[in-house]
């Protein structure tokens, strides 16, 4: 079977490839790597055998021959599809070259599907054209992590790249800056020339530390710059005062949110917020467990509530599988308790007809006030509360509850807490990611902000003696995340 050495992209997930994603969705077998973007294996079968390939300077890692053995294996089988997930361009400074050499060498088919480079990306995400008319009409990439094992001495011409006429690049330098910056400037690159260090580059924690091959060291130093970084040295370094554009559109760089509701859910909200450029911090608290049950009869009922996106997925599920589908609904006014369950509804092919303007259970009574209800179907969580139950009850009418399905605990580990407790902010998007979350978290509490999606959640926070600090007056994902950069912009 082939063997497709896969380029994930510098960090960005947005800036994987199409075919990396088609690739990652197709393997049996991925082989990836440290520096893959967050969420790159999201995409992955549930059935898939990943196998972590990752190296870091200074720490344990596989050795080089161990992957080349393991990839080898895999593509031998007939029935595998593997896939070697790097970071970057796997022919760029990722070693995919020697990786093709061992597979070649075994008779193993192999295809190379090239990533978006760092060395062209993060400078970007910087605000610098690695190439630009009047100050580069060149670059080179040039690595500052050399093989140690070599006996040849150093492979870089350090004149020649004194001499050379454009921007360099240097991959994996961060660690050599002093050496690099000394033998540029010994070998005659003026010692005034713009330098700059992308900390890493186009993720929510970027930084760039601007001077020239002079100052950048102990500025990098003070600034406690660390790997994975780059280092740019030419004209173009000039232009990142002018054209710096990542925080301008990214209003939550450099700020870290954790997301604690159900994992399935949860990467709408995620998508949302690294879009923004926050570091997200995915520690679900719960999970949606679905309940067996027949499909009720949409049909006798005049009013359908639904009170959540996963009722509407799940509602469905029990349609289809009695064979039914949107025309069910055909005699009933569908009310919506807000817009996320209402775009559900309409991509089943149900326009909901009541959305009230407050998104929690008394508005929809509010907007219930005036419909004539004789019979109700309320199709929810089993655990959710009784307001709407009660409400239409009061009113007259027979109501029948269809539980749908169950929000239980699921357990967070050390690691997840100790991150969400280092977190900016904690969201809460109901009170069940509350309880369970500090049913997880015990006698720690989170040292970040509290963020809660609107006054139900908020009371949950407050009966556990913590006060939000941020409360979505629209009371969904859109509103939470208004609230957040609001609040971010005003700190």
């Amino acid at each position: 079977m082939t063997v497709y050495l896969v380029g994930a992209g510098p960090g960005d997930p947005g800036l994987m490839t199409a075919r990396a994603l088609e690739l990652i969705a197709a393997a049996d077998v991925i082989v990836y790597d440290r520096l893959i973007p967050p969420g790159a294996l999201d995409g992955a079968r549930a059935d898939a055998e990943l196998i972590y390939a990752g190296k870091e300077g200074g720490g344990p890692s596989m050795p080089q021959a161990e992957i080349d053995r393991l990839l080898v294996t895999h593509g031998r089988s007939a029935a595998e599809v593997v896939v070697r997930l790097k970071g970057g361009d796997p022919f760029v400074f990722g070693r995919g070259g020697e990786e093709a050499e061992a597979l070649r060498a075994a008779g193993v088919p192999f295809e190379v599907v090239p990533g978006v480079t760092a060395g062209v990306a993060a400078p970007a995400y910087a605000g610098i054209p690695v190439t630009h008319r009047g100050a580069a009409s060149a670059v080179a990439f040039v690595t500052g992590h050399e093989d140690p094992s070599k006996r040849s001495g150093s492979a870089v011409d350090w004149e020649a790249l004194a001499r050379f006429p454009g921007t360099l690049v240097f991959y994996m330098g961060v660690r050599q800056l002093g050496t690099i910056a000394s033998r540029l400037t010994a070998c005659g690159r003026a010692a005034s020339e713009p330098a700059a260090v992308v900390e890493r580059g186009t993720l929510p924690g970027q930084r760039v530390v601007v001077g020239t091959l002079e100052t950048i060291v102990e500025l990098a130093a003070t600034k406690g710059v660390r790997a994975p970084a780059l280092i740019v040295v030419g004209d173009v370094v000039s232009l990142e005062e002018r054209l710096a554009w990542f925080s301008a559109v990214r209003p939550l760089a450099g700020v870290s949110v954790a997301v604690t509701r159900a994992r399935a859910q949860a990467s709408g909200l995620a998508a949302r917020l690294r879009s923004l450029g926050a570091e997200v911090i995915e520690a679900p608290a719960i999970r949606i467990v679905p309940l067996d049950g027949p499909a009720p009869d949409v049909g006798g009922y005049d009013l359908v509530c639904l009170t959540s996106p996963n009722g509407v997925r799940l509602l469905f599920d029990r349609l289809r599988s009695a064979g039914r589908d949107a025309r069910v609904f055909a005699g009933a006014r569908v009310a919506a308790i807000g817009p996320g369950t209402a775009r559900e509804l309409a991509e089943h092919g149900v326009i909901a007809d009541v959305v009230p303007e407050r998104f929690v259970a008394e508005g929809l009574i509010e907007a219930l006030a005036d419909v004539p209800v004789s019979r109700a179907l309320v199709a929810r969580a089993a655990d959710a509360r009784d307001v709407l139950v009660d409400a239409l009850r009061e009113r007259g009418a027979e109501v029948d509850v269809v539980a749908l399905y169950e929000t239980v605990a699921s357990p967070l580990g050390e690691a997840e807490l100790a991150a969400v407790a280092a977190a900016d902010y904690v969201t809460f998007t109901s009170s069940s990611t509350v309880r369970y979350f500090l049913e997880s978290a015990g006698d720690g509490r989170p040292r970040g902000r509290l963020a809660s999606i609107g006054p139900v959640t908020s009371a949950t926070l407050r009966s556990h003696g913590l006060a939000p600090d941020v409360e979505a007056t629209r009371h969904d994902i859109d509103g939470l995340v208004d609230a957040l950069v609001a609040d971010a912009a005003a700190r």
